[in-house]
């Protein structure tokens, strides 16, 4: 049974929630559809940042014992040369240091703080909060607060993700404790080591090095110390951000993989849309019917969708069906099926339809007989931040889709 927000927030009153409306989720979108980004994950990052950051201001400006002005550390604009390489956001309230780091994990067993933000000593804040996004359920959990102090002496810091990790018990639930505390104990400077200056060679080789790979975050290819002193440094950060850009865009033109992760949302990229809509509109031009196929039955409203890729496969259109369940274990099943357009009946014969991995290896692949209506792949499951590839040939004819499921940067 799924408890609506009104119920979650009676269960436990001490924390904070906030509601995320669609419309919310399409302004945060939006904002960073207009922001630069060296990769997909990047972009996905940065707008679980902003979906977070939005409705926490919303939430302080309604808090009427707040006097002080919630701001953005360093500023808005400096944003994106964070998020690119890493999660989390510094806000200033007076004096005091608050860092979001939000997760849309469905189960929050951890909360789990990049070392930048607490070891590099212009990043680090007094207060950590421990946001969970329910992107389905459409509300933000605050599920509490530690201390920089409290995530120096008890957070266990790995140094294969560099990641501080408080188990939930460990975290303070009661926001107003907080407060309290802030009223109580003025803050006061954090006890951080200084991080090493490198030479002006040494930075210029650094961020010739790190500008090199752009589609994941550089943030573990160097000593903690080498990259703390690149990102601690506003200049030598936004150098980073406008190389890895440049990069891109010198980059071969690539098709643009699709995000998967989009249409939990109810959001598509151009040329894709829901069954519903398929249904809704063009029902009887297909010859087939999603509702009653017995493969599909299990699989999420919210996931199942339609592209239609108006394809030219001599002289033969296809429509491409992918089905998303979001399962436990924080994998993605996926069903993909292929069935004819265009008032067809049948597929073409010897029509192939294969999933690729993204290194381009051929992990399954199914051929059309002389009169299938539609054929599938096997289910198969991804990893919430994994990529894969679809092809579709006929001959020597064939098109590629390539699909990722983005989740938060490390």
């Amino acid at each position: 049974m799924r408890l609506d927000l009104n119920e979650l927030m009676a269960i436990y009153p001490e924390q904070i929630w906030i509601d995320i409306s669609p419309e919310s989720r399409e302004k945060a979108w939006q904002q960073t559809q207009n922001q630069s980004y060296s990769n997909a994950a990047s972009r996905w990052n940065a707008y679980l940042n902003c979906l977070c950051l939005n409705a926490f201001t919303r939430w302080i400006k309604e808090e009427p014992d707040l006097q002080e002005t919630l701001k953005v550390w360093p500023n808005d604009a400096s944003l994106p040369s964070f998020w690119d390489v890493v999660n989390g956001t510094k806000l200033t309230l007076g004096e005091t240091g608050l860092v979001l780091i939000p997760s849309d994990k469905s189960a929050f067993l951890e909360f789990r703080i990049p070392q930048e933000w607490v070891d590099i000593p212009s990043w680090a804040g007094h207060y950590y909060l421990a946001a969970n996004l329910n992107l389905e359920a459409g509300w933000m959990r605050v599920w509490g607060y530690a201390t920089h102090e409290k995530i120096k002496q008890e957070g266990r810091c790995g140094n294969l993700d560099r990641t501080y990790v408080l188990d939930p018990e460990d975290l303070i639930a009661d926001i107003n404790v907080m407060w309290v505390a802030r009223e109580l104990f003025p803050a006061k400077k954090l006890a951080v080591e200084p991080l090493p200056t490198l030479s002006k060679e040494q930075t210029e080789k650094i961020l010739e090095q790190l500008s090199q790979q752009i589609d994941y975050s550089p943030r573990l290819d160097l000593s903690f110390e080498q990259w703390a002193s690149i990102v601690g440094n506003d200049s030598s950060r936004q150098q980073l951000y406008q190389l890895r850009l440049a990069k891109q865009n010198i980059a071969p033109s690539l098709p643009k993989a699709t995000n998967l992760s989009l249409w939990f949302q109810n959001i598509f990229e151009a040329g894709w849309q829901s069954v519903d809509t398929i249904l809704g509109t063009r029902r009887q031009t297909l010859a087939f019917g999603f509702r009653t196929d017995a493969a599909l039955n299990d699989v999420s409203v919210k996931g199942l969708k339609l592209i239609d890729l108006g394809m030219d496969l001599k002289g033969n259109a296809v429509m491409l069906l992918v089905g998303l369940t979001p399962e436990v274990d924080e994998k993605i099943n996926i069903r993909v099926q292929l069935y004819p357009a265009s008032g067809e009946t049948y597929l073409p014969p010897n029509l192939k339809l294969g999933l690729l991995s993204q290194s381009g290896v051929t992990l399954q692949e199914v051929e059309s007989r002389s009169q299938d209506n539609y054929i599938q792949l096997k289910r198969f499951k991804s990893p919430a931040a994994g990529g894969f590839s679809i092809q579709v040939a006929l001959g020597d004819v064939s098109i590629k889709e390539d699909f990722v499921l983005s989740s938060e940067v490390s």
